[in-house]
């Protein structure tokens, strides 16, 4: 599964640009995919309503705000109906477009000195805008894993700026998709071993959760996490870790930002969709004990008991049954703070649930629970580390000071 992280921009093309290109005729040649994927994703999507949703309730968008749109081909009629409600308000909207191939190109056919350049237009994008709405865009999960280890942790490290500068300047940040790796495509739903149909009914309920009932929920758990001290995550594969919380800040995905998170700042500033996550950058230097994660995936391919260890917060010790080598390479060729645990993690969204069958795990279903290695930056943490590793532990226990939050991968009433 993907990390959270701050993903690069890519090629830049203003809204009005692409109604330019709609007026050539050109634009009606990308209408096809566009359309074709609309009905593998079902028909039932309203992408208008999403538009507005996004714009209106999800990122709070008034009239000046500089709005950077990212996504994909597939989803330009999404994007141009994000632009369109941003404009509307008043707003001025600034519409990039990604590709898995020009992902893969900017490896393959780039020069690898140029790897280690800072990424000059990002940064300056991001001196600039108030807010950013990012659709993901990707339909090969594995797109980039036969790509040299020391490449990608080169570029991870030249990127680094950009998500602690969004977060300093409380840039409203809205993902759909784009970091828990839920949306609806076919490579995705085999991956997980399940019909595209069922991925994406299980993707767009969980973005049409009641988002006032999930903060309610959010705020119950936050408020038992603020007055804690200790974190104890167990699990029947062997998993048992604690971890210290007392004074530090905690945060709620609830699928708004708020006037008050915008206070806030930092990481209260950003909302990935499907919402539902409670969590928090523990106390550094406190993780204890052994993580097990019995299936994850790295680049499109699968590690098997992935086994981690920690002692007095840091990695001691990353094993696995199988297929650990390509995430090994990555974390050699990554520079210091890798081996820091992160942060923690439970999900609180009642309508994504985990099929029995299938393979799906991800942050937000309710239940879930979650733990992280390296850059925590995102989740109020100190570490700007590149590398990151989420792991996700399905069935778990989660307890705070003795008390119950979850219990075998349910949250407590």
């Amino acid at each position: 599964m993907p990390e959270k992280k701050y993903p690069a921009l890519r090629w830049i093309a203003s809204a009005y640009t692409l109604l330019a290109i709609m007026a050539f005729g050109i634009f009606a040649a990308l209408l096809v995919p566009v359309a074709g994927y609309a009905a593998q994703e079902g028909n039932e999507v309203d992408y208008q309503a999403v538009a507005e949703k996004l714009v209106l309730q999800c990122a709070g968008i008034q009239e000046s705000d500089l709005v950077l749109i990212t996504g994909g081909v597939r989803n330009v009629e999404l994007l141009e109906n994000i632009a369109v409600e941003v404009r509307k308000i008043g707003a001025f909207p600034l519409v990039t477009l990604q590709s898995d191939r020009m992902t893969r190109r900017v490896y393959t056919d780039v020069p690898e000195k140029y790897d280690s350049q800072p990424p000059g237009f990002e940064l300056q994008l991001a001196n600039l805008i108030t807010a950013t709405i990012v659709v993901d865009h990707s339909e090969i999960m594995g797109v980039l894993k036969d790509i040299p280890a020391h490449r990608i942790a080169a570029r991870n490290k030249a990127e680094v700026e950009l998500g602690p500068l969004r977060l300093k300047r409380k840039v409203r940040q809205v993902y759909l998709g784009e970091e828990d790796g839920l949306y609806p495509t076919h490579e995705r739903a085999k991956l997980f071993a399940m019909s595209q149909e069922e991925l994406s009914r299980l993707f767009w309920g969980g973005v049409n959760v009641d988002y006032s009932k999930l903060q309610k929920t959010g705020e119950v758990l936050k408020e038992v996490l603020a007055d804690g001290k200790q974190v104890h995550i167990t699990n029947p594969n062997g998993t048992d870790l604690k971890v210290r919380i007392e004074g530090r800040p905690i945060f709620v995905s609830d699928g708004i930002i708020s006037d008050r998170d915008v206070q806030s700042g930092g990481a209260a500033c950003q909302v990935w969709l499907p919402a539902g996550e409670v969590y928090t950058a523990p106390v550094p230097g406190t993780a204890e004990g052994k993580v097990v994660i019995d299936r994850h995936l790295f680049r499109g391919r699968e590690i098997l008991g992935l086994t981690l260890t920690f002692k007095v917060g840091k990695l001691t010790s990353m094993t696995a049954k199988s297929g650990l080598e390509p995430l090994q390479a990555l974390y050699d060729a990554s520079g210091p703070g890798k081996e820091l645990f992160g942060f923690i993690d439970i999900g609180i969204n009642p309508n994504v649930r985990l099929l029995p069958d299938s393979r799906l795990v991800a942050f937000m279903p309710a239940g879930m629970v979650t733990v992280g290695v390296g850059g925590n930056t995102w989740a109020g943490g100190e570490n700007e580390a590149p590398f990151a590793l989420n792991g996700f532990l399905p069935g778990s226990t989660f307890k705070v000071d003795g008390q119950v939050l979850v219990e075998g991968g349910a949250l407590k009433p």
